[in-house]
């Protein structure tokens, strides 16, 4: 039995399953951005291991959140589903037209996010739970974490948002990487992404999607 109940008699509706403290709160988020109907099936780590709950296999082998169904179609990874719910929710907002050359740019964040600038935070996150066995690979991956942020900064510098002075879905995908970048202590230096973050946090639709999700401390 899946983790929520549908609305009674009405026409199905997109279906988050959302774990908490995880990259499915930018998909709440950019639902309610759009004003796209959506129910929320709530997954909660386990306590000890932060691991997805076995639950999450039933909606997708890999038991990874986020996940989402729309329509009987199943649609896994931040990226595909930022793409597939502007393209077939958006009605051509949060993403420029594919013929400008912004949407090469706009496409190469969605893809950047997890394929680049996740990698040497997710990789500084395990080696840090190694302790001193994990020493010796401290300076590579601070200097690729380094790298990557000040890429980022740079990309911020006299913008409010990544593609100028509107957000986008760019702005979305890339959302978790400051987050996290601040639960590690280390947005503070880069003033840009963390005036992108407040910017981005101040926002309508993403305290509406807080306010539906429960507590969220990444970024806090």
């Amino acid at each position: 039995m899946l983790p929520f109940e549908p609305f009674s008699g009405e026409t199905a509706v997109l279906v988050v399953h959302h774990l908490n403290e995880s990259r499915s709160q930018r998909i709440l988020w950019l639902l309610e951005e759009l004003g796209v109907p959506y129910e929320i099936a709530f997954h909660q780590r386990d306590a000890e291991t932060r691991l997805a709950p076995p639950e999450l296999v039933a909606i997708h082998p890999l038991g990874k959140s986020p996940v989402i169904v729309d329509d009987g179609q199943t649609v896994i990874e931040s990226g595909a589903i930022i793409d597939y719910i502007i393209r077939r929710h958006g009605g051509g907002r949060l993403a420029p037209d594919p013929a400008s050359p912004d949407y090469d740019v706009y496409q190469q964040w969605l893809h950047y996010a997890e394929g680049s600038a996740m990698l040497p935070l997710m990789l500084l996150m395990y080696v840090m739970r190694l302790g001193e066995a994990g020493a010796p690979l401290h300076p590579r991956i601070e200097s690729e974490v380094a790298n990557h942020m000040a890429y980022v900064e740079g990309a911020l510098t006299g913008r409010d948002y990544l593609l100028g002075d509107q957000l986008s879905g760019a702005d979305i995908q890339m959302s978790f990487v400051p987050e996290v970048l601040k639960a590690f202590g280390k947005l503070a230096d880069y003033p840009n992404m963390a005036a992108w973050i407040d910017r981005l946090h101040a926002r309508p639709a993403w305290q509406a999607a807080l306010a539906k999700s429960g507590p969220y401390a990444l970024g806090a």
